[in-house]
């Protein structure tokens, strides 16, 4: 059976993972990208049935990508349905999105169910409805109450996903607090701006609500050219990303 392809137009390592273990049971070929410009290339070169992009992504928007596609002068750029998943989404930004074509707009953090069955339905599979999730095993004594909450959230009660999905991005924090603190040296606002942007639902679906709500006040200041605010916003996250990263509480197997 030939295997529909999918581009993920995504450049955070851990919500590649994500996206690549929520779809694992679909039969497609995921091909993840990390710019607009990667992706255009990838477009015009494979017979790309569905695109899943983000928003904020190096040299453009996923909003620039879409309207880039709809306006091609070919025809089967056009019509491919474009899933876009954010955590930047906003009444405004939704007008855009709907206004330029897109197929479904996602909130991030989302769920496994809700991504599975959003792709399943793109590329014309029948639209499902999210089933309620099935009770869960015993949990490892390792997870906290935050992190069950996750669990049952955003991976459908399954502990074995959420150990591995954590791993990874424990071994990515790494990457996270290099990249910030080259960006708070080199005075680049925007560069802090997308590190906390990606941090932000990451920490959230690992079950870090504090965590997450330390990138979103980092997010707030870089956007707005607030450096002082932001450097000074930048050291407890960059410190959280250093005890998580040496945390052996890993549940399920990694």
């Amino acid at each position: 059976m030939t295997r529909s392809q999918v581009l993920l137009v995504e450049d955070d390592a851990s919500i590649v993972r994500f996206v690549t273990a929520a779809l694992e049971e679909l039969p497609i070929e995921l091909v993840a990208c990390q710019s607009t410009e990667d992706a255009w290339r990838l477009l015009n070169a494979l017979p790309v049935a569905l695109v899943i992009s983000d928003l904020m992504l190096p040299g453009g928007s996923g909003l620039d990508l879409l309207h880039r596609m709809r306006r091609s002068s070919m025809p089967a750029l056009q019509v491919i349905p474009v899933i876009v998943v954010s955590a930047g989404l906003n009444a405004d930004v939704l007008r855009e999105l709907e206004s330029a074509g897109v197929f479904r707009a996602l909130l991030k953090p989302v769920s496994v169910a809700t991504l599975e069955a959003c792709v399943n339905e793109a590329l014309g599979g029948a639209p499902r409805t999210e089933s309620p999730p099935a009770a869960p095993g015993p949990m490892d004594e390792r997870v906290t109450h935050a992190e069950q909450h996750a669990i049952a959230t955003y991976f459908a009660g399954d502990q074995a996903l959420f150990g591995a999905y954590k791993a990874s991005c424990l071994a990515q924090f790494a990457n996270d607090a290099e990249m910030g603190d080259a960006a708070v040296l080199n005075g680049d606002a925007h560069a802090l701006r997308r590190v906390a942007h990606n941090l932000k639902s990451v920490l959230l679906t690992l079950g870090y609500p504090e965590d997450s709500e330390l990138a979103r006040g980092l997010e707030h200041s870089a956007a707005n050219q607030a450096l002082a605010a932001a450097t000074t916003a930048w050291g407890p996250l960059r410190e959280r990303l250093l005890i998580l990263m040496h945390s052996t509480n890993v549940a399920g197997p990694v």
